[in-house]
């Protein structure tokens, strides 16, 4: 009886558990996995804000029922104003065929009750001037064979009055059938064909050179970067660590430079490499460092150096920071009982301080490389991502192409590929070097 009572408390305390992991995953899921997820919907579109056929996400045929009544509203008008005024019986022909034509398709698409109901409503708020705002009045979905037959017909008419009014010998009436032929044209616009695309974009940018030159430029700035900061970081925090008269000031101005907001902090370099005013451009020009003072920021190796530079200065700090905190947490004593033994400093850094400093240093690599790749508003500001896309970043790249270009399928194609390089560089860091820590610590525990 007391086993069962135990077994049953057991399970409610694992089911206690459970319920308050799911908070976590429910933030997560929300913060996390569901903007990916969206995003990855996204790149299975040719989704473009910039292109009225394609600003939509649309799984079929779909027709902008705004347009398409205004345009239709202007059709036969036209067309009877222009058999009205052309004595050719061949022409006349053409003319009704076409009315013919539209009126028949027109009277196929609203025998739907729900997209009829929808063209009253639209004819009366156009009547008054008044913008549909309402997506779910402004488009309907249509059935994709009648969406392509309605599309067809009306290019085919455009293509008749087109080639009416090229072989006419005045320029008004010229003028006045290619003025219907374009209406056509754009009502044939007003319906749209669906824009999936499936995994197309994901071909497309996997052999898309520019993404792996920009993929390759981030992994590059990341490695040199995080390298650079990780050799002076270490460097500061030994020093920062030691007592002597004035530390705490030293610790508040070290700090300054990972203060600074990183767009500001882009800006000012900016001004310190500029060819013709810049300190920095202008004494390591005269120190022989670099060839010329424009270099830095007109040439592509000019570029990548001024920005791990930059990066460098600004990070640095926040590397130093993680790294003193774990130089906190050694004994003293050990250092002492090594003296005793008869260490150096250089000894006691490798034998003690390196060893145990070991998780501090991982968790600050881990931190520092996933910031590093992400990197935007540093080489955005200092470059654009230039001279010739040579310090261009994913990040950067997807910028461009989602906001600046306004396309939001292949934008949300480098996202995702952003989100697995960063997913793929936290397993590397977890798994297969976190988990050697803990070993290591599971050991020392024993």
């Amino acid at each position: 009886m007391k086993q069962k009572k135990r077994l049953r408390f057991q399970l409610n305390e694992k089911q206690l558990g459970y319920a308050m992991v799911i908070p976590s995953l429910i933030l997560i899921i929300a913060v996390v996995l569901w903007p990916v997820a969206q995003s990855f919907y996204n790149s299975m579109f040719d989704y473009r804000l910039n292109d009225p056929a394609r600003s939509q996400r649309m799984l079929s045929a779909t027709i902008d029922l705004e347009r398409y009544v205004d345009n239709y509203f202007y059709i036969d008008g036209q067309l009877e104003t222009l058999a009205g005024g052309t004595d050719s019986n061949k022409t006349k022909d053409t003319i009704a065929d076409i009315r013919e034509g539209v009126d028949t398709h027109h009277s196929e698409l609203i025998d739907d009750e729900d997209i009829k109901q929808k063209v009253e409503k639209i004819d009366e708020l156009l009547a008054s001037y008044t913008p549909v705002k309402n997506e779910d009045l402004k488009y309907a979905k249509l059935d994709n064979d009648f969406a392509a037959e309605y599309r067809q017909v009306l290019k085919s008419y455009q293509k008749d009055l087109t080639a009416i009014a090229e072989s006419a010998s005045d320029d008004e009436t010229k003028q006045q059938f290619q003025q219907t032929a374009d209406l056509l044209g754009a009502t044939a616009g007003n319906i749209l064909e669906s824009n999936f695309v499936g995994l197309s974009n994901y071909k497309k940018y996997l052999q898309d050179a520019r993404m792996w030159k920009s993929l390759w430029n981030t992994t590059f700035f990341t490695a040199v970067s995080v390298a650079f900061e990780l050799v002076f970081g270490i460097g500061i925090a030994l020093l920062i660590n030691r007592a002597f008269k004035g530390r705490g000031l030293i610790r508040a101005s070290v700090l300054i430079p990972w203060a600074i907001p990183t767009a500001v902090a882009a800006m000012m370099w900016g001004f310190l490499y500029d060819g013709q005013s810049g300190i920095v451009s202008h004494y390591l020009e005269q120190l022989h460092i670099i060839p010329s003072s424009s270099w830095l920021l007109s040439s592509a190796d000019g570029g990548m150096f001024s920005i791990i530079l930059a990066d460098v200065w600004k990070t640095t700090p926040y590397m130093a920071l993680l790294l003193l905190a774990g130089l906190q947490t050694i004994p003293q004593s050990l250092y002492e009982a090594s003296s005793v033994d008869g260490s150096n400093k250089w000894q006691q850094f490798w034998t003690i301080t390196l060893p145990l400093l070991k998780s501090s240093i991982l968790v600050a690599l881990l931190f520092r490389t996933l910031d590093a790749f992400r990197v935007f508003d540093l080489i955005y500001v200092l470059t654009g991502g230039g001279p010739a896309n040579a310090t261009e970043s994913i990040s950067v790249y997807a910028y461009k192409t989602l906001f600046a270009q306004q396309n939001f399928g292949e934008g949300s194609v480098l996202s995702v590929i952003v989100f697995m390089s960063v997913a793929l560089i936290s397993f590397i860091f977890v798994k297969l070097i976190g988990s050697d820590l803990f070993e290591g610590r599971a050991k020392g525990g024993d």
